[in-house]
């Protein structure tokens, strides 16, 4: 099967793939989101990983918009505690250290550890385990990169510094995407929709009161805009199911009071990430 990943080998989105599915399989590279539903579509790919929600940052609303864009199916999530480390070279310090490569994101998040370290140059890189790699294939001294313990371990760096996170809780929501093959998950238990609402007082409560009746618990709502359609958004919901029925019927009468409604997947929720202030091996 060949799954496609955001990032180089090593990065959190192989470590997802490789937890979920295991390392028998073939791993595409992709170093834009863009590219994994594109892949999809031709083909290519069989399954892809890709990142909606992080503790830290929130949705990651590109994301959602590209599993609507291009009508992705849900067919699983996962969730992976996050944990940054300064790795390098065998035989450097953090001393040693002139610049460090990483995704700017990874960057901003080990901020603190980076200000108490003036004296290293901070460069801006499409991916994190990227940089390991190219460290490592260029014998790069005096460059660091920040990734996860997986880029390490397969690049060979030593980690010179780990856990170099300001914030020590947190954790990243990733999903298995697929176009939709009727292969859903029969023992599911949390849902996936969207639904485009008329731009008239109410019609997000009376959505809401359809989930209340039936019981419905909703664990995530998130709005996105309408592209070409100015202060009009489409709204992201993810709800935990425990009676079949009940949803069934939930969503009979919320399809009949919104515009457009899609149900993007129906899966096996996962436990969410337990998470702490000392994050070790990730």
């Amino acid at each position: 099967m060949n799954i496609g990943i955001q990032g180089t080998i090593g990065s959190f989105h192989y470590e997802v793939a490789k937890n979920i599915f295991g390392d028998q399989h073939h791993f595409v590279e992709c170093m834009d989101f863009n590219d994994i539903p594109i892949l999809l579509k031709q083909g290519k790919i069989d399954k892809g990983v890709m990142a909606v929600e992080n503790t830290i940052a929130g949705s990651i609303l590109a994301n959602y918009a590209l599993i609507d864009e291009y009508d992705l199916h849900i067919a699983e999530e996962y969730y992976l505690p996050i944990a940054h480390h300064l790795m390098a070279l065998p035989g450097q310090t953090v001393d040693d250290i002139k610049e460090v490569w990483s995704h700017p994101m990874a960057l901003l998040q080990c901020r603190k550890f980076l200000r108490s370290n003036p004296h290293i140059k901070l460069v801006e890189e499409k991916d994190t385990a990227e940089m390991a790699k190219i460290i490592q294939q260029k014998q790069l001294k005096g460059i660091a990169a920040i990734a996860g313990y997986e880029a390490a371990k397969i690049y060979k760096l030593d980690i010179l510094a780990d856990n170099i996170q300001t914030n020590k809780i947190n954790a990243t929501r990733f999903v298995v995407l697929d176009l939709d093959n009727g292969d859903a998950d029969v023992n599911f238990d949390k849902v996936s929709i969207r639904f485009k609402l008329s731009h008239k007082p109410g019609s997000l409560v009376s959505v809401l009161q359809v989930f209340n009746k039936y019981g419905l618990n909703m664990s995530k709502i998130q709005s996105l805009p309408i592209i070409d359609k100015p202060w009009e958004y489409a709204f992201f919901v993810d709800l935990l199911i425990e009676d079949l029925q009940a949803y069934r019927a939930a969503m009979y009468e919320v399809a009949r009071q919104v515009i457009e409604l899609k149900i993007l997947g129906e899966y096996k929720g996962k436990q969410r990430a337990v998470l702490s202030d000392n994050i070790k091996g990730h």
